[in-house]
């Protein structure tokens, strides 16, 4: 008997800012919407990404008719190296989505270009039970999508990421018009972006951005730094269009961001004056009123261009007197405090820095309350799932949902995991799956464990306990070592004599044989017994039997 329920199954992006993945199911087939990675936070120690985990979808992995993407963001396409290898499913996305796809294929050195599929707006493909329609919206990228998925048991709206911008960049409108169509065939349900839920009324056009950083660039004197996502394609074309007005050349740091560049403008979506992009040979003789240099680096990141050279270690590029820094990006939540330690940095060594709190040289691309409500009106859905947002930005898109009239039993805020079934009478969130994170660090996965592991060694450090032993005889044939790594100083002898004093005498217990693994679990109890009482820390005990 066919399934009668549409099942709705959040991965990551709900009650979180990134990570964005969104699973429909009917009848056992699977169509995913994004798959985005999440920056990490401040206590993931040594992790570079955060990715959604796809365990569900594996065991499901001849059910999956596609992954269908909105744009080219990182929080919704970021996955794709590390996920599609896995699956090996189709992926289809909107051109300049598609080209940044490969891009990353590219640089992790994965060969799955067969399995992308390139789409235009207004495209419809059929994958299995689902029938996606690809509409525009407008965001800060080009080519961003909303999706409208005809399913059995009605259409899903999707929206992807979106703010109502009538003068963006490129001047392609979101269309409106066909969200009002896809209203009026009658929407089952309606995803919509929560980013900005908090805030009331409309959010400002990209154009405001282009004449901010037009003026501060006509005014700059020296050398301008501009610092934005390398996918930012609206706000690299600024940059162009105010070098060309102003007489100045573009020199463009960071690898991402040359690649992003080179693709776009082979692809038509940067349109530049001849000549107006220069070498690292030629900045080294480029007058500083003719310069500008664009860079990766807008979130602090350790390595990026901007940390770089805001902290004096950059090989081409030093602060100079005169030099104007725009950071053109507000920080993702966890990265604030690698952003302001870059701000600091820059203005110690002289520059003048524009930034989101001091001036509008970046506007959000997500829309506010009346935005949402638009979407709301146009689609009149039946059921409402916020995405994309902390939980309470669920759970405010939420409340304005109920203010227009949807009924609160029709309003579902979920959690990453949670499987919602809907039929045409009711909806019900019936079980959670797993949907935790998963952390990359490099190019590979890491579990919990090793997390946790670190987060240990950076709270209480390490006592690694060297063992001399006999194992036959079951003594110690030499006095034990001990090294302290991040939890007592070099000088607390005392502390470390003593410990060895009771390791030794732990161990002294007779001449009989001994398992290595029995020893050195009671040194652990033993030791960590005795470090708690003197000191309330719980150091990584890591003994090491050398058997003579």
């Amino acid at each position: 008997m066919a399934q009668s329920t549409l099942r709705v199954i959040p991965l990551g992006g709900l009650g979180e800012i990134g990570r964005n993945m969104l699973i429909l199911e009917w009848d056992g087939d699977c169509l995913a919407v994004d798959a985005g990675v999440m920056f990490p936070e401040e206590e993931m120690l040594g992790v570079d990404l955060v990715i959604p985990d796809i365990t569900y979808l594996l065991e499901r992995k001849r059910s999956l008719r596609g992954i269908v993407i909105t744009h080219g963001h990182e929080d919704h396409i970021g996955a794709l190296p590390y996920l599609l290898p896995q699956l090996e499913c189709p992926v289809y996305a909107t051109p300049l989505a598609h080209a940044l796809i490969e891009v990353k294929l590219q640089e992790h050195g994965i060969k799955r270009q067969a399995l992308l599929h390139r789409v235009q707006i207004g495209d419809r493909v059929q994958l299995g039970p689902f029938e996606v329609e690809w509409f525009r919206v407008t965001h800060s990228i080009p080519d961003a999508a909303g999706l409208g998925i005809r399913t059995p048991l009605g259409l899903v709206v999707h929206t992807g990421d979106f703010k109502i911008d009538h003068t963006p960049v490129d001047g392609k409108a979101m269309d409106l018009n066909r969200i009002a169509q896809l209203g009026q065939e009658g929407v089952v349900l309606l995803c919509s972006d929560s980013t900005y839920s908090e805030r009331a009324g409309y959010t400002p056009s990209e154009q405001v951005v282009a004449d901010n950083i037009d003026r501060i660039i006509g005014e700059a004197e020296g050398r301008v730094i501009v610092a934005s996502f390398a996918s930012l394609i609206s706000r690299i074309q600024i940059v162009l269009d105010a070098a060309a007005k102003y007489g100045r050349r573009v020199f463009v740091f960071g690898r991402s961001m040359v690649d992003n560049v080179e693709m776009a403008v082979k692809m038509g979506y940067l349109r530049l004056e001849p000549g107006i992009l220069g070498s690292v040979e030629e900045l080294r003789r480029a007058p500083p009123a003719q310069t500008i240099i664009m860079a990766t680096g807008s979130q602090g990141e350790p390595t990026s261009a901007l940390a770089r050279i805001a902290s004096n270690d950059h090989r081409t590029i030093r602060i100079m007197r005169g030099d104007t820094v725009i950071v053109s990006a507000s920080p993702i939540p966890g990265n604030d405090r690698l952003v302001a330690h870059t701000l600091d940095n820059l203005f110690q060594q002289g520059a003048r820095v524009f930034y989101s709190r001091v001036a509008e040289v970046h506007v959000p691309g997500h829309g506010g309350q009346e935005e949402m409500k638009l979407i709301m009106a146009l689609t009149r859905p039946r059921y409402f799932v916020p995405v994309h947002g902390e939980y309470r930005h669920l759970v405010h898109h939420a409340g304005l949902a109920q203010s227009m009239g949807l009924p609160p039993e029709r309003t579902f805020v979920l959690r990453d995991g949670d499987v919602l079934e809907l039929s045409e009478e009711s909806g019900r969130v019936v079980e959670n799956i797993p949907a935790s994170y998963v952390y990359v660090d490099g190019f590979g996965g890491i579990g919990d464990e090793v997390l946790r592991d670190r987060q240990h060694l950076s709270r209480d450090g390490v006592l690694v306990v060297i063992i001399p032993f006999d194992k036959m005889s079951g003594r110690l044939v030499a006095p034990l070592d001990m090294l302290s790594r991040g939890f007592v100083e070099a000088n607390a002898a005392g502390l470390i004599d003593e410990a060895k004093a009771i390791v030794a005498k732990s161990l002294d217990s007779g001449a009989h044989p001994v398992e290595i693994n029995v020893m050195q679990s009671n040194v652990r109890q033993v030791l960590g017994r005795f470090l708690w009482e003197r000191t309330r820390r719980r150091p990584m005990i890591l003994p090491v039997v050398v058997e003579l």
